[in-house]
Parts: C-alpha cells; sequence; structure tokens
C-alpha cells in the first residue's frame, strides 16, 4: 500500500508498518459491544429515516464524521477529492485558489493562492467563510465546503465573508478559473539583492528555486536575498526540507514524531552545489503555514536568516494520505513536526525576530512613506545616471519599475531589503 504524508498537501511516500500487539478479552469484547451499538444504529437510521438513504451512503457518512470529528486536517476523500488532491501539487486543478481550515467549527481562510481568482478577489488569511451560494457553512464538513467551492472554469460562486478588521459580512462573487501551479517567482530589488517568493511547495519547487537563483548567480553577484513565505499555506514535506537544505549545508533541518512519541523520523540538511550563503531575510505572516514553518523555523532555529513579518499560522501536524481500493482515501493526523531545537509550533506558529505588521499603503501616502526610508533613486539597479543613459539601462526600466512598486505598496519588503543590505555576508553556511 502506498501512503503519502502532508504538511497541509504532503505526498512524500513511504511504507506504512502496523504494529499490533496482543489484545485482552475485556478490549476484545468492549470493540465488539462498540461495533453492535454502531450495527444497531445503523439499521434504526437505514430502516426509520424519514426519507431512503443507502447503507453505502450511510456508511461512507460514517467515516467522514468519525474522521472530521478528530481535528481539523484528519478527513475523507472520495475518489474525486483524492484526484484533486493529488493534481493540486502536480498541475493544474480548476477553482478559485484558496487554502481553507476549520477554527472552531468555523470555515477559515489560510491563504489565498497568488494571482488566482480568490487572491484578485482580495480575499486574505484569516477571513471567515459564513456562506457559500447562500448555504450557511455552520455544520458543514471542510470537504463538503471545498466541493461547494470548487468547480468548472468559468462558473461563479458566491462567497459571504468576514473580513478579520470588519463588523459586518461582504459578498464576494468569484469565477472559477485554471488554478496554475507556479511556485517560485523572483524580480532583483537592487543590484545583487534577489527578492525570491515562494507561493507553495509542490513537486517543482526545489528545482525551480535552484534554477532561478543560479540563472541571477550567472549575470550577477548574489549579495543577498530575501525570501518571501508570507500567504505561503505549505505543501510537500520534502519540498520544504530541500528549500531549507538550500541554505543550510548541515544539521537538523526537521523531525516528526508520531504517537506517544514512537516513530522519530529526523531529516538532516547536506553540502551540495546549490547552497546558497548570502544574507537571508525571511518574510512570514498569518498565512505562512505548514510547509513554510518548517523552512522558518529552520533558518530561525540555525541563526541562517532574519525572520520579519507577523506569528506564522502555526500547523504543526503531519498527515498521511492513505488509498482505499475504491480510489477514494483518508487524510489522517499522525504525527507532529519540530524545528531544530524542539519546539512544536502547533497552534503556537512561528514568533519573527522582528514582528512587524503589515500596513497597506494608501496612494496618496506613498510617496511621503517613501521619504521616510533610505531606498532612493540611486539605490535602485540600473538606475537612470544623470546623463544621456545607454540601452541596457533603458531595458532594465521595466524591471526597475516593478521593483519599486513592490517596494512602495510594501512595507515589510522595504524593512527587509534594508535588513539584508546590513547584515553580514556569512563565510560558512551553519
Amino acid at each position: 500500500m502506498r501512503i503519502a504524508l502532508w504538511l497541509f498537501t504532503f505526498t512524500l511516500m513511504f511504507a506504512l508498518t502496523l504494529s499490533t500487539g496482543p489484545v485482552s478479552n475485556a478490549a476484545e469484547e468492549s470493540h465488539l459491544d462498540a461495533l453492535k451499538r454502531f450495527s444497531q444504529v445503523l439499521d434504526i437510521v437505514e430502516s426509520s429515516y424519514v426519507e431512503d438513504i443507502s447503507r453505502t451512503q450511510l456508511i461512507e457518512d460514517s467515516i467522514k464524521g468519525m474522521l472530521e470529528q478528530l481535528d481539523p486536517h484528519s478527513a475523507y476523500l472520495t475518489a474525486q477529492d483524492f484526484q484533486d488532491m493529488q493534481e493540486s501539487t502536480s498541475g493544474k486543478f480548476s477553482g478559485i485558489g484558496i487554502e481553507i481550515s476549520m477554527d472552531n467549527g468555523r470555515l477559515v481562510v489560510v491563504s489565498p493562492i497568488e494571482d488566482t481568482p480568490a487572491y484578485k478577489a482580495g480575499l486574505q488569511a484569516g477571513d471567515f467563510i459564513l456562506e457559500i451560494d447562500g448555504e450557511s457553512t455552520e455544520g458543514m464538513s471542510l470537504t463538503d465546503a471545498v466541493d461547494h467551492i470548487r468547480g468548472e472554469k468559468g462558473t461563479s460562486v458566491t462567497l459571504t465573508i468576514l473580513h478579520r478588521d470588519s463588523n459586518r459580512p461582504d459578498e464576494v462573487e468569484i469565477t472559477r478559473g485554471t488554478i496554475p501551479i507556479i511556485s517560485v517567482k523572483t524580480e532583483e530589488l537592487d543590484e545583487g539583492y534577489l527578492y525570491v517568493r515562494l507561493t507553495r511547495f509542490n513537486e517543482d519547487t526545489t528545482r525551480d528555486l535552484h534554477d532561478k537563483i543560479n540563472e541571477y548567480r550567472s549575470k550577477h553577484e548574489l549579495k543577498g536575498v530575501v525570501l518571501d513565505l508570507r500567504n505561503n499555506p505549505g505543501g510537500l514535506l520534502d519540498q520544504a526540507v530541500q528549500v531549507s537544505d538550500t541554505f543550510l549545508s548541515d544539521g537538523l533541518l526537521v523531525y516528526i514524531q508520531g504517537k506517544g512519541g514512537m516513530g522519530r523520523r529526523d531529516f538532516l540538511a547536506r553540502k551540495q552545489d546549490t547552497d546558497v550563503n548570502a544574507p537571508l531575510v525571511v518574510l512570514v505572516n498569518a498565512g505562512s503555514a505548514s510547509a513554510s514553518e518548517i523552512v522558518a523555523g529552520a533558518l530561525q532555529d540555525h541563526k541562517r536568516g532574519l525572520l520579519l513579518g507577523e506569528r506564522s499560522f502555526g500547523k504543526g501536524s503531519v498527515q498521511q494520505i492513505i488509498p482505499l481500493p475504491d480510489g477514494a482515501g483518508i487524510k489522517l493526523t499522525t504525527a507532529l513536526y519540530y524545528t531544530p531545537s524542539g519546539r512544536s509550533i502547533q497552534a503556537e506558529g512561528i514568533v519573527p525576530d522582528l514582528e512587524i505588521p503589515f500596513a497597506p499603503s494608501k496612494m496618496d501616502a506613498e510617496a511621503d512613506a517613501l521619504r521616510g526610508m533610505t531606498l532612493r533613486e540611486k539605490d535602485l539597479s540600473g538606475h537612470l545616471e544623470n546623463a544621456n543613459g545607454d540601452a541596457p539601462r533603458r531595458a532594465k526600466k521595466e524591471t526597475e519599475s516593478k521593483a519599486a512598486e513592490m517596494l512602495a505598496k510594501d512595507n515589510q519588503l522595504r524593512l527587509a531589503l534594508e535588513m539584508v543590505r546590513k547584515l553580514p555576508r556569512i563565510t560558512q553556511i551553519h
């Protein structure tokens, strides 16, 4: 049987060994009594419920309820759900582009995926979804909510949203689209200083990260990196490990541990040609979850980079995706993960070294905000000299404008650039 571990959406395959010990007669009788009670209730519902419902449906619903009562991340996956989950880390899928979870029975947005319909519609990490197409989400399971929100490209869904900073809900109509899995984006902020945005951790994340950094290093000296993990809902554990390993050459990166402290598994860094030893600032916020927190925690514990932003989401559990013979599957929480220093961030999150709230810029205040920073036109890569200029400078104008726009709108990014400039260049990766 192939089983997948997920950190929010995690597909590292490994063999599951089930250890069984002797069962006492009393325990066996207790198990039989429980099964007998279940069978009795099943018979009563099947024979007396006001509407016809098949035994197959009743049993499937029972499995759903059993798993969903465990925690917000355990769930029963229909064959279609199972297929959708596989697609979400390897290709494309149709939907609006959000990661959701349950918080005390309320449906909450963990993070909108960048450049998707949900992101463009203004959904934010921490938003509560009160209704889907007019149907209340109170009592709705996470799986059912996903089924209601997903749909064919071009169709629309109306969500009633309560933003964190609002007292009244808003209705938002969103047209579903094809959600591309683009996990790595880069932009030069200044000569030698590279902005690296990870939107999620899918099968190609580390490879794409190495490609983009190597491409930049082939033309520039890499003086510093700003690694942006904000609103990154997580993904594959092996990718979180490999991204961490890109900035660390030895030591423990993360470990996972199951019930009763059993089954500990360590993930270690190793020295490799793709290692990056430039000064590093890491951006996190409440939408940084799971695999993002693994990377942030590893870099923070090894004092490899400066963490800046806001406390992360706090999902420190590991799920196994167990396929069933009929094509369905179950997602079951089986372990917690721990940072190198032994911290569990479950329900706690990663606290950044510098807690700096995000302050959205207003168009009429952007100039004043920029005047208060040390960043000036002369600091931007390829800035125009007080002369006639030349073709290479003009060719970089579009890139400069994009970087300047990003910095103008993002106080955390502006501070991250200032800080990475001031960090000492390390001579050896810790």
